[in-house]
């Protein structure tokens, strides 16, 4: 059944991401982005990796999808503008994904066909409480040094979005 429900999840993120290329209009070409996001956090959860679909959740499907959404707003695309692009950057583009498609079939032909299965697989290794474990015992420094980091960004933001401070 999750194997099922995985290839679902996975067959509509191929899905809304190829309509995101062939999408005419781009509001509905981001709100397929967005589609494509919430797939991609829904089969890092069917891999027993919550916290990446949590975050890929939180960051993608929100934040940047909102950003993406508020710019394409403001920018106010008209159909004419699209006409008067030129055909070399297209012809690059087609150019660029034959070059990519290529070496993507390389790399696949290079697989050899002897890779074995195991069934030792560890099924606590994406969940949340291992990751926390290890950020607060093991890389408890680098983890602290960061938050300061973000902490002295966020304030120097503050200065100097408020000038009478």
């Amino acid at each position: 059944m999750d194997q099922i429900l995985f290839f679902f999840v996975a067959f509509l993120a191929i899905a809304s991401a190829v309509y995101f290329v062939f999408a005419k209009n781009p509001l509905y070409a981001i709100l397929s982005l967005i589609v494509t996001m919430f797939s991609i956090a829904g089969m890092y959860i069917l891999l027993n990796a919550q916290f990446l679909g949590i975050v890929q959740i939180i960051v993608y499907a929100g934040a940047i999808m909102v950003l993406f959404l508020y710019i394409l707003m403001m920018l106010n695309l008209n159909k004419e503008d699209e006409s008067k692009k030129a055909s070399l950057p297209k012809f690059i583009g087609v150019f660029s994904a034959s070059i990519l498609f290529i070496g993507m079939l390389g790399a696949y032909k290079g697989l050899t066909g002897n890779t074995t299965v195991s069934n030792n697989v560890d099924q606590s290794v994406g969940l949340t409480k291992n990751l926390g474990r290890l950020l607060f015992n093991e890389y408890v420094l680098p983890f602290e040094l960061a938050s300061v980091l973000i902490l002295a960004g966020i304030v120097g933001a503050v200065l100097i979005g408020k000038k009478d401070l």
